[in-house]
């Protein structure tokens, strides 16, 4: 299956590192140069703003999707190709899941991990079968990786969860892992045997 759309989960605080502003600004650019619509959140700020600024500004096309709630306290991004404004959470991360090929994790806080989570745990219940990567930068995801190892290695979820997603710490990985396509040999009955 083609990638056409990534939804990038990342955070909307604005006070961080910026070796992860550039990279969610090199992710936005990669994906105008791969003709690569970006799904996310719908924020001007944080991370979130900076890879959809990026996108644009390299001629890609960016899709929002940005719950009522978030958007009255004028935090929505007023420049992309499509904004769309939903009622709650769960229906942004229903379409934001609706509308992408392929999930990607950059840093980020609760939301993210929210995001994420819900994700994984669609696909271990064999809701989708798209991608997902975790982009571990500077070795922000290194705790996370290692509890979900964690909660293998203790059988609260299967060995084949491992294969579920994808790690990788550069821009070049990203998008290799996701024209690879490879079948992931994952079977979601594995969760109740």
């Amino acid at each position: 299956m083609p990638i056409d759309s990534v939804c990038i989960y990342c955070g909307s605080a604005g006070h961080v590192d910026e070796i992860y502003k550039k990279i969610a600004c090199e992710v936005g650019i990669a994906l105008a140069k791969h003709n690569m619509r970006l799904v996310y959140g719908g924020g001007h700020v944080g991370l979130m703003g900076t890879v959809a600024d990026a996108t644009l500004a390299a001629g890609g096309k960016v899709t929002g999707i940005i719950p009522e709630h978030i958007r009255s306290h004028e935090l929505q991004h007023t420049g992309l190709t499509e904004l769309i404004v939903v009622d709650n959470m769960h229906t942004r991360k229903s379409i934001m899941a609706e509308k992408s090929d392929a999930f990607v994790a950059l840093p980020g806080g609760f939301g993210t991990l929210d995001e994420l989570f819900e994700i994984l745990t669609w696909k271990q219940l064999a809701l989708h079968t798209k991608p997902i990567i975790i982009f571990n930068v500077n070795g922000f995801w290194d705790p996370l990786i290692a509890l979900i190892h964690h909660l293998i290695d203790g059988h609260f979820a299967p060995e084949n969860n491992r294969q579920i997603f994808k790690v990788v710490t550069t821009v070049d990985a990203l998008f290799a892992a996701l024209f690879a396509q490879e079948d992931e040999n994952f079977d979601p009955e594995d969760k109740w045997r």
